[in-house]
């Protein structure tokens, strides 16, 4: 299968479903909220398209992807329009996330809501949401963590110009931000700005599996009407940095100071390791690192892109200018990271006939096991449980890139919409999780947070509503779409306010009300 392919048919960033497979180190976690650093945050996430709904109401306008799901583009034929109605029950919420003891919440502002022309004007009803959901949150004690853009660009800068394909969208994209630090900046001191664009420029640009959906002909299962898979992603990528950079520097003179906040940058890492002991899967390895993590992570850090890209991509790989090298460079006070899966790598030359693409230029292959066996295509919808990836990724950080501050911002367990309240593979699923970010921890990476998806049941990327992550039970079939907490979010909230270690159920949820307790088992 075509690896990028593989990528997205096996993850979708969020899966299809997630089977948790119980291994003998998951049990041995004894830790307690207590064992954390005091300023580490723990909390849970969503973004605007996936939660908010009220997608014409109030004055916004339409992004990217209303556009795609309208088209009938997901596999459940679902929109977003509705989602978890988030814009009309953010008190609801936050009063959930007040009771379960999160520390932090991570949510993306919409730029069609606020700016529905995609510059200019600011929209006075997208501005009393926000404004109204922040206040709510710090009322209850909730930090804010704010991702600036979350993939749902305005269609009408799509339409103008292309979005991230033109270097006009850095310019944009720098306003945008300007009015989010403007106006909410007195209260929000995580900013993110731009989430996952090493998967936004694979999947929208590369495989065209995402909104605007641009790929060269020939990539496979895909039927693009327009597109270079061979340029547009590095094209993307480039016109990302850049306009991080270019926000992270007007919020660094303008507005850090004053306001005492950070400004990082998200990516999606995995974790890799050699498939066999051979030096060609060995190289394979760096390679796979370079293209996905260092594409994104080496003009933070070093001021340019890895050398084997460079190498191989050659003339289609954009070059910073001296001026652009330094702006980019230094950029982030943290990185967030969203972590799911780990893949074993060998060398797989491309193909002399083939599509250049993404893909071809990287020349591996990816391999996941199972219970130690290898899964071969078809493959299911999961992802197998391997919470030692997870500190193995941020071991790599530590390692490789200077040890900046981490965010975990996205790492959660997926399971089917007939799922019940008895979520006990999702607390088992987070136990390990967040076992191993102690782990890493405590062998010296700068991890300052763990920020799980979801908070609640969303409109999920690619699937919709067929998967489930959240720790609140959304009703997408009740018109007044109730929430009710899982068994995870008792888990969660006894977590974060200490009552116990290695926490183990005793007792069920019934139709929503919690029958037993915890205990501690020392």
């Amino acid at each position: 299968m075509h690896i990028i392919a593989f990528l997205f048919t096996l993850l979708s960033v969020q899966p299809l479903i997630s089977i948790h497979f119980k291994c003998s180190a998951q049990n041995t976690h004894k830790f307690n909220r207590e064992d954390f650093p005091s300023d580490f945050i723990f909390g849970a996430g969503t973004s605007a398209y996936q939660v908010e709904g009220a997608v014409d109401e109030d004055g916004r306008s339409p992004s990217i992807w209303d556009t795609f799901t309208h088209q009938g583009k997901m596999s459940d034929k679902s929109t977003a329009d509705v989602a978890a109605d988030g814009y009309h029950k953010y008190k609801e919420d936050v009063k959930l996330m007040s009771d379960m003891g999160l520390e932090g919440y991570r949510f993306s502002i919409s730029w069609s809501r606020l700016l529905p022309n995609g510059r200019g004007a600011i929209n006075p009803k997208g501005l009393e949401y926000y404004n109204n959901l922040i206040d709510e949150l710090v009322y209850n004690g909730i930090q804010p963590h704010v991702t600036v853009h979350h993939l749902d660009l305005p269609q009408i800068l799509e339409d103008e110009y292309a979005g991230w394909l033109s270097p006009k969208i850095i310019d944009d994209f720098t306003a945008f931000a300007d009015v989010c630090f403007r106006e909410f900046g007195d209260r929000v001191s995580h900013w993110t700005t731009i989430n996952e664009p090493n998967v936004m420029a694979i999947a929208g640009y590369d495989q065209g599996i995402w909104p605007p959906q641009r790929c060269s002909p020939g990539i496979p299962g895909v039927n693009c009407n327009t597109g270079n898979s061979s340029v547009e992603p590095y094209a993307v990528m480039h016109h990302v940095l850049l306009a991080h950079a270019s926000a992270a520097k007007l919020y660094r003179d303008k507005y850090q100071e004053k306001q005492k906040g950070l400004i990082g940058l998200n990516l999606y890492a995995f974790s890799c390791a050699p498939m066999t002991n051979s030096i060609a899967d060995a190289e394979a390895t760096k390679r796979a690192m370079d293209f996905f993590t260092g594409w994104e992570m080496d003009p933070l850090v070093f001021g340019d892109y890895p050398e084997a890209m460079k190498k191989t991509v050659g003339s289609r790989m954009p070059s910073f200018t001296a001026n652009e090298s330094k702006l980019v460079q230094g950029s982030v006070d943290f990185i967030g990271i969203n972590h799911y899966i780990t893949f074993y790598v060998s060398d797989a030359p491309p193909k002399p006939t083939g599509v250049v693409d993404f893909n071809s230029d990287m020349s591996v292959q990816f391999s996941v096991f199972k219970n130690g066996e290898l899964l071969s295509s078809p493959l299911p919808p999961f992802i197998p449980y391997n919470p030692s990836g997870l500190q193995s990724c941020l071991e790599y950080f530590k390692d490789y890139y200077g040890n900046l501050p981490i965010y975990v911002q996205e790492n959660g367990y997926g399971s089917s919409y007939d799922e019940n309240l008895n979520d006990t593979a999702r607390i088992d699923y987070l136990t390990g999780y967040i076992g191993s970010t102690l782990n890493a921890i405590r062998n010296g990476s700068n991890v300052r947070g763990f920020l799980a998806w979801s908070f609640l049941d969303v409109f999920e990327l690619l699937h919709g509503y067929k998967t489930r992550y959240g720790f609140i039970h959304v009703d997408f079939e009740g018109k007044e779409l109730r929430r009710r907490p899982k068994l995870s979010a008792l888990w969660f909230s006894n977590f974060l306010k200490g009552k116990g270690k290695d926490r183990k159920l005793k007792g069920r949820a019934i139709d929503g009300s919690f029958v037993g307790n915890f205990h501690s088992s020392q």
